[in-house]
């Protein structure tokens, strides 16, 4: 055989190669035997808590909704992203158009894992990539807690992506770079217990990170600036700095920390606005405790400048 048809084999044999390795590295995984166990029944009441901890009416209850149709979670709010348009799915618990029909554990790999029951990768616009910081005790409460919310029929419509984006095996080689169980800022022994649980709300279901830490080229976020702030996946403002760095909220003490969360005002007593209302309304629904052990996270989190660019003043020049 020549050289020409030589290298010709060499390549197809080396594609393959890369193409199985591909398809290894990129399969979705699951949640392992020593996580299913700790799982435990679930307690919905506790659930309650971690479901408004998590905000899940933002994405999946109808726009504005509220009082009791809070808890209607049809889906269908769409985010409009670099990456195409994502639809947050109904996950009432409607047998056909829902979550009803999952197990516990089916639960426990969509949050934890980021895999649907049929062992697909889900897009991170479900932000699995903080709960993979979740205690599976929790989650186990909050698949409890879901349960117990009234099933509403209608299926939201598909995700509107472009190649490659639309190719869902490639999320794995994103969650070998992005997905980790790991606390983001490292606290050193002898921290105090709130400061400890304000981390868990705050990088776990809370995903506080998501929104308010820019993000690289893949769509990851930057760890190295945590919570500095951000451009907004969607339309063209940004999410502000909240850590004590220049720009960031550095003469916020604890305590109006906790009372923003609580109430919606500043110390300044501008109000909460955009999408953060939501938020803010979800928060003020946890403990005073909870509230302040956010506060006391948000104080020990390491101060960075503003995460996103400075934007030119549209304030006409003085004379």
């Amino acid at each position: 055989m020549n050289l020409p048809g030589k290298l010709a084999i060499a390549a197809v044999i080396a594609a393959g190669i890369g193409g199985l390795a591909f398809w290894y590295l990129t399969a979705p995984g699951r949640i392992d035997a020593e996580a299913a166990a700790v799982l435990g029944t679930g307690d919905a009441a506790r659930g309650e808590r971690i479901f408004w901890a998590g905000g899940c009416t933002s994405c999946h209850a109808r726009p504005k909704s509220e009082g009791e149709a809070l808890l209607q979670l049809v889906g269908g709010v769409q985010l409009e992203t670099a990456f195409g348009t994502f639809v947050a799915p109904n996950i009432s618990p409607d047998v056909n158009d829902g979550i009803g029909a999952w197990s516990q554990e089916d639960f426990a790999n969509a949050m934890l894992k980021g895999v649907s029951p049929s062992g697909r990768h889900y897009y991170p616009a479900f932000p699995y990539a903080s709960y993979a910081r979740m205690k599976p005790a929790d989650v186990a409460d909050l698949y409890a807690f879901m349960k117990t919310l009234p099933a509403v029929a209608g299926r939201a419509p598909d995700h509107t992506l472009s190649f490659p984006f639309s190719f869902r095996r490639g999320i794995g080689l994103w969650k070998l770079l992005y997905l980790d169980d790991a606390p983001v800022i490292a606290m050193a022994e002898g921290t105090p217990e709130n400061v400890l649980l304000g981390r868990y709300l705050v990088e776990g279901p809370g995903h506080c990170g998501e929104c308010h830490t820019p993000r690289n080229i893949a769509g990851g976020t930057d760890k190295g600036q945590w919570l500095a702030g951000a451009i907004a996946a969607e339309g063209d403002g940004v999410t502000p700095n909240t850590t004590s760095g220049e720009g960031g909220i550095g003469d916020w003490s604890e305590g109006d920390i906790a009372s923003y969360l609580e109430t919606g005002f500043t110390p300044d007593f501008d109000s909460v606005g955009g999408s953060m209302v939501e938020v803010q309304k979800n928060i003020a629904r946890l403990t005073p405790e909870d509230r302040a052990a956010i506060a006391a996270y948000l104080k020990a989190v390491p101060p960075r400048p503003n995460g996103y660019p400075a934007r030119p003043s549209t304030q006409a020049p003085s004379d």
